[in-house]
């Protein structure tokens, strides 16, 4: 899998909303590779997107069609600014990965060392289905520069708040979630309270 993320500040949302909708029915079909977007709005007024392709080449693929060029422009006029983009050639999934029955999605970006972390990918879902059952899945991109972006599918807000709040040595293998706290360094923690989530 390969992973891209954008993140821009927002201009005019109703037609970021058109031109997403538009990518949907116009273009969506003939985006072969693609597998799904999870993409939101955040409190501060900024837009980030989830991409998910098969691989690296399926999405330089779709980057190369005339008319994903010609959307592009008209999305990209909807934001303030430049918009920021994050390549993920390397990605790991937990649980039910990416996931369209979401009702709250966090993203969190940070530091870590792949080598050491994503053996335990497996005991981790293991340990997240048991524990904390608001977790559908997710997915962990790397940049391949040391960075991470971690993207985690909820069944709600309210019930991830909730499980955040409660005791960690009731929620199932606590030696193994801090052995992977541990390992891993966050440095921004960006919600997404209604997300749009579109898959093939």
């Amino acid at each position: 899998m390969f992973i891209q993320v954008m993140e821009g500040r927002v201009a005019d949302e109703d037609g970021l909303r058109a031109q997403l909708e538009r990518w949907g029915t116009d273009l969506q079909p003939g985006a072969d590779g693609w597998l799904g977007t999870t993409c939101g709005f955040t409190a501060d007024g900024s837009f980030v997107g989830v991409v998910r392709f098969e691989s690296e080449a399926a999405a330089q693929a779709n980057a190369g069609r005339p008319e994903q060029g010609e959307w592009w422009n008209a999305f990209s006029a909807t934001f303030d600014g430049d918009v920021t983009f994050t390549d993920c050639p390397e990605v790991d999934t937990f649980g039910a990965g990416g996931s369209d029955d979401a009702g709250f999605v966090q993203i969190m970006t940070g530091k870590g060392d792949r080598s050491q972390i994503a053996p335990l990918a497996e005991e981790m879902s293991a340990a997240l289905a048991q524990a904390r059952p608001d977790v559908i899945g997710g997915t962990v991109g790397w940049p391949g520069d040391g960075s991470f972006v971690q993207t985690v599918y909820f069944t709600s807000e309210s019930e991830a708040r909730k499980a955040e709040s409660a005791d960690p040595a009731s929620q199932g293998d606590s030696e193994l979630m801090e052995r992977l706290n541990s390992l891993m360094t966050f440095d921004r923690f960006i919600d997404l309270p209604n997300p749009m989530l579109y898959s093939r």
